[in-house]
């Protein structure tokens, strides 16, 4: 029997969340978490999962992402399902911003790791520590295919017309300003799973996927590719997200340059991480926030209404785009869980064929499922995202082709 494991990796600046799965039957043998890389006070949480095993939890330096894996390694080999096991097919790994170049899933060599490289400026957070984790892997398995799953490929297929900024085209394609978009792996899964619940193909379909967690973005699907999406050249474009400001003029940054004193690192400071939710009523938690507005605090409920209204002009946006709509899927922590947030979306909306039932909306569930009215024009879903799965499904289909 061919080897079936695929370990997905998620490398942060600080983190390693990692996922090992049975492709042969999409299952999942063993999760955990690595935080705090670089600290004395660095966490690992392992949990078997093949054998129903007990979490296991300890904390201690880990100096760096070499550590990190190595340590993970341990952990996996203590449940029999080391690195070095003859099933392991591949290592799976998400890399934010993969630009124009990587339109689909990618085995890594030397040039796919200097272009990654070449696309930091773009996506300085997160590309370095993509390729921290790229790069130790192979260390530790040099015989292994390593291949990159780009969160970006997924809106590849928007049309220039979506692409492209308004903007000078010299400037645009000197420094490679456009449109690029981000949680492409969740959108990808959300919109194939949501067609497979109304029992039709991916290309008969379009959805409006709603991805709203702490980062929040919405993607327009035409018969499976992306048509538009909201987040732009990096994830700070569109919906108002529990941190980030999302669209916005962009001459409030040359305001606050001039008026307010403030340097560009100190303007990507506040519209990254003290916007959004958190800076309308200093709170990114929904839940949170749901809870001071049922106790009458009125800030927490304007935040909450210019959250609703940015996504329901992006909802409108997006069915003008698509022309006919045949589901809305709310997926991600928000999206999943946050009933009032999906009641609230669609609220005024039926004349678009747009609706929920009130009692569908309420149950909560691991299972994608539909919550609108059984006679509903648009079928309205909350469809569980799973980037972990679509990561290692793409990964073994590529290490099997």
């Amino acid at each position: 029997m061919s080897p079936s494991r695929v370990l997905v990796l998620n490398s942060g600046s600080s983190s390693v969340k990692y996922q090992l799965l049975d492709m042969s039957d999409s299952s999942r043998l063993a999760l955990g978490l690595v935080e705090r890389i670089g600290e004395q006070s660095s966490r690992l949480k392992h949990t078997p999962l093949a054998r129903g095993g007990e979490s296991r939890e300890w904390t201690g330096p880990i100096a760096d992402h070499d550590a990190a894996l190595k340590a993970v390694a341990e952990e996996l080999a203590k449940d029999g399902l080391g690195l070095d096991s003859p099933e392991l097919a591949a290592i799976g790994h998400r890399v934010v911003h993969g630009g124009k170049t990587f339109t689909e899933p990618t085995v890594v060599d030397e040039a796919v790791l200097a272009e990654i490289e070449r696309l930091i400026p773009v996506a300085p957070l997160h590309n370095p520590a993509n390729l921290t984790g790229i790069r130790t892997a192979r260390a530790l398995r040099p015989d292994l295919p390593q291949v990159a799953v780009f969160d970006t490929a997924f809106h590849t297929t928007m049309p220039e017309s979506a692409a492209r900024y308004a903007i000078d085209v010299k400037t645009a394609d000197e420094h490679r300003i456009r449109r690029y978009g981000f949680h492409g792996t969740s959108h990808a899964y959300v919109s194939r799973a949501t067609a497979k619940l109304l029992g039709r193909a991916p290309e008969d379909v379009n959805v409006i996927v709603l991805h709203l967690g702490n980062g929040a973005s919405a993607s327009a699907v035409r018969g499976g590719k992306c048509v538009d999406t909201s987040m732009g050249l990096t994830p700070l474009e569109g919906l108002v997200m529990g941190t980030r400001s999302g669209d916005m003029d962009p001459a409030v940054i040359f305001h606050l340059m001039r008026v307010g004193k403030m340097s560009t690192d100190e303007i990507d400071t506040l519209l990254n991480k003290k916007s959004g939710l958190i800076g309308l009523c200093g709170d990114n938690d929904m839940r949170e926030i749901r809870r001071r507005i049922d106790e009458g605090d009125e800030q927490a409920r304007l935040a909450f209404d210019i959250y609703i209204h940015r996504l329901k002009k992006y909802i409108g946006a997006y069915y003008a785009v698509l022309g006919r709509v045949d589901a809305v899927a709310f997926t991600a922590g928000v999206g999943e869980n946050a009933s009032a947030v999906r009641e609230a979306a669609v609220a005024g909306l039926e004349g678009l064929g747009l609706a929920v039932d009130g009692a569908l909306n309420a149950v909560r569930g691991d299972e994608p499922r539909l919550i609108s009215p059984g006679d509903a024009r648009v079928a309205v879903a909350v469809v569980p995202t799973d980037e972990e799965l679509e990561i290692a499904t793409q990964t073994y289909a590529l290490v099997g082709r």
